[in-house]
């Protein structure tokens, strides 16, 4: 009987638990209303994987992880877009610009953030295929399937105590009093600081995780983090005509509005 089904009646911790207590092979393949990804398995230990049409070759794994830099990034990809990730990690270590534990760790860093971003998911369908082995071309890793989890149930229980604090996306978060005072001190992520550019009590999170492709666990997180952190606070959204939502920064003078989203730019961009 084929594995398949949908992630509110059969979760992904589960899945993965059964992976790992059957020491399956195979591809889990799954798939939400915007993103397709899959995990490949070899003897109930994770392999390999990918995320909708993110860039997952070896190189650039290695450049996001900070193993290579821009420039020696670039001339991989000039020079080495006829090799496999396998020829190209052996190049790589052989050369001595990176060890082989370097490599691995670095697979294994992106297999585990790809890992936790599923758990975020929701909702979807996923079907496993016991005939679609790891690729025979990527470098296939043996990550034990125990701490993910252990961080998959403790995922799900972060989800529900976000839902609890806001039960509802239909809501709108406004900068507390001298925004750019709490921001500056700030170090916050890619995906967070994309969040505080649409702050506006126009803009719902519903909205604004449209507008930025995030799920509902995401921007949650993002929300109540910023509000945690002093930096937001929320409130009813502002009836508005319906429009396509864009940055703003309320309740805050001229100057300060272009200091903040100016920074907030940079910082972007910097990343």
């Amino acid at each position: 009987m084929a594995l398949k089904g949908n992630l509110r009646d059969f979760s992904l911790t589960q899945l993965l638990n059964l992976i790992h207590l059957a020491r399956k092979s195979g591809t889990l393949f799954l798939e939400d209303s915007k993103v397709k990804a899959w995990l490949a398995f070899r003897e109930g230990k994770l392999a390999y994987g990918k995320y909708g049409d993110e860039d997952n070759s070896l190189a650039a794994i290695l450049y996001n992880t900070r193993k290579l830099n821009a420039s020696q990034f670039r001339t991989i990809q000039e020079r080495g877009s006829s090799m496999n990730d396998k020829e190209l990690g052996l190049l790589l270590v052989n050369a001595g610009y990176l060890t082989q534990q370097d490599v691995l760790t670095s697979l294994q860093e992106y297999m585990t953030t790809l890992v936790q971003r599923l758990y975020a998911w929701g909702e979807g369908v996923f079907y496993f295929d016991s005939e679609r082995l790891p690729p025979a071309d990527k470098i296939n890793l043996r990550v034990d399937l125990e701490n993910l989890i252990i961080e998959g149930a403790r995922r799900l229980k972060e989800v529900e105590q976000l839902q609890d604090e806001i039960p509802s996306l239909d809501i709108a978060l406004k900068f507390c009093e001298r925004p750019e005072a709490n921001v500056r001190n700030l170090r916050l992520s890619k995906e967070e600081w994309r969040v505080v550019s649409f702050i506006n009590p126009k803009n719902t999170l519903k909205q604004i995780a449209q507008a930025l492709k995030m799920n509902e666990s995401e921007i949650r997180r993002v929300a109540y983090g910023l509000v945690q952190a002093g930096v937001v606070e929320m409130v009813r959204p502002e009836k508005t005509t319906p429009r396509p939502i864009t940055p703003g920064i309320p309740n805050a003078t001229p100057q300060e509005q272009a200091s903040l989203v100016k920074r907030i730019i940079q910082r972007i961009r910097s990343l």
